[in-house]
């Protein structure tokens, strides 16, 4: 028989769609995932099987060509492309990292309080309405009163993110017109996000002072034209310089923004509401202290330090802010009913002053030295002898992160488990905890898989261990 004569045979073997669909295993994806998503599944794995039989040679890697058999290969490629697709999406994840914010898995958790919030406004809500007026009302009132009371502010505002604050801010004040920051806050803040980019699509006009370095007061006076709107001071949250360096305090640069009636806005980044140096996080500017240097406005991210939902807060001046507010910008930026009460829920600890109890952030920032040494002790103790042999394990001392672009040079010390296993390479065990039923992040040094637990609520332990076992057993079916 002439190739091609085969190569027909093997594209007549190729069973139809609804053949498939037939099977009792596809069909029960087709009930979870959707009929439409599953035959269109279907449909891009068999144009993959006719292009890949059209290419195979004679020999003897061409594909499956008896039906029965071609059948059951395409079977088994639709687990994967099930398992692919279960594994898609938005889903909990153990972070075994010690970065606290970590960027990749959602920055900061949330609080009981701020879930418990959620929850209660995924409903009908009163984002709009005025309960005792029965009318229509401001839009998050008691978030906005909350930051007031908090930061000691005039008023304050509430919109996606942080960049968007400030992309709101100098659009609508310095437009056109010439904003003074110091080269050395010319800083890109992750994922390509640069400030001079956002200056730029805001349609400011960007005018450096100083040096990289050293910027003096001087150096603002010294700029100010009558173009000038602004003077902007950006807070580097993920850098720091070292050495023969200065710059000048924010009552300075609120002082000279007076003197010549410019608008002084401040670019906090984290958004640390206490001081957060007994934790060994220094250089984090707090809120209330930025709005009584004599700060006009003031914006923060509200899903870093502070440890409430992603969003940007924006304090400061009641006539400045309400000018934020009636901007038609602000609408396409502004956050929903269940962000805005994720907000109330975290503000709320604040307020109460048990934030350090209740915020999942600060209460990661507070384990102390002493005590995640002892958990991670207990840890070893406890679940390293039931999850399987084949682990080796070892206490190291290390450094936790803040995370979340925020002080790089924090000095967190914890203590880390490193972990190898006799049938598995520290990659493969790392991935296969990565793949778990719950994933579970880790990082990798020294051909060591490490978990932090300052990170791992003390309530997922067990689960943790249960991840570990699972990663023990697939390993040693790898290895059979």
């Amino acid at each position: 028989m002439q190739p091609s004569s085969v190569q027909n045979v093997d594209l007549r073997a190729i069973p139809s769609v609804d053949e498939l669909l037939g099977n009792a295993e596809i069909a029960a994806m087709a009930r979870e995932l959707g009929h439409d998503s599953v035959v269109e599944m279907l449909r891009r794995l068999l144009s993959d099987v006719r292009a890949e039989l059209a290419a195979a040679s004679p020999a003897n890697d061409r594909p499956p060509s008896d039906r029965e058999e071609l059948t059951e290969s395409l079977r088994g490629k639709m687990r994967e492309m099930y398992a692919a697709r279960k594994l898609s999406g938005v889903r909990r994840v153990i972070n075994a990292t010690g970065v606290i914010v970590h960027t990749n898995l959602g920055r900061a958790p949330l609080s009981e309080q701020a879930i418990a919030a959620m929850t209660a406004a995924a409903g009908y809500s009163t984002i709009e309405f005025d309960i005792e007026a029965g009318k229509r009302g401001a839009r998050g009132p008691k978030a906005v009163s909350m930051i007031r009371s908090i930061t000691s502010s005039e008023d304050a505002l509430i919109v996606n993110n942080c960049a968007a604050a400030a992309m709101l801010v100098l659009s609508v004040f310095a437009k056109g017109r010439e904003v003074l920051v110091s080269r050395g806050e010319l800083v890109e803040i992750g994922g390509d996000f640069r400030i001079p980019d956002v200056l730029e699509r805001a349609g400011a006009i960007i005018r450096e002072v100083g040096t990289t370095n050293r910027t003096h007061l001087r150096d603002y006076r010294n700029a100010i034209t009558e173009r000038t709107a602004m003077v902007l001071k950006v807070h580097p949250s993920n850098y720091r310089i070292t050495g023969f360096t200065t710059t000048p305090e924010t009552g300075e640069l609120a002082g000279l923004a007076r003197e010549f009636g410019l608008i002084f806005y401040e670019d906090a980044g984290s958004g640390a509401m206490i001081g957060l140096t007994q934790f060994g996080v220094k250089g984090e500017p707090v809120i209330k202290d930025v709005i009584a240097a004599g700060a006009d406005l003031v914006s923060y991210s509200g899903d870093k330090l502070f440890g409430g939902p992603q969003s940007g807060i924006i304090a400061g001046r009641a006539d400045l802010v309400g000018l934020l507010r009636k901007d038609p910008f602000y609408r396409a930026l502004r956050v929903d009913k269940t962000v805005t009460a994720a907000i109330e829920g975290t503000l709320g600890s604040y307020a109460a002053g048990t934030a350090e109890k209740d915020v999942p952030v600060l209460k990661m920032l507070a384990i102390t030295e002493t005590e995640i040494e002892k958990r991670a002790k207990s840890f070893v103790e406890r679940f390293i002898p039931l999850v399987g042999s084949g682990f080796r394990a070892e206490l190291i001392a290390k450094n936790s992160a803040v995370g979340g672009g925020a002080s790089p040079d924090a000095d967190i010390k914890t203590t880390v488990i490193a972990l190898a296993h006799d049938l598995m390479t520290e990659a493969e065990l790392e991935r296969r905890l990565r793949l778990g039923k719950t994933p579970v992040v880790a990082r990798i040094e020294n051909e060591r898989v490490l978990i932090d637990l300052r990170t791992v609520g003390q309530s997922e332990e067990e689960e943790l261990a249960s991840m570990l076992a699972a990663a023990a057993a697939s390993g040693k079916e790898i290895c059979i």
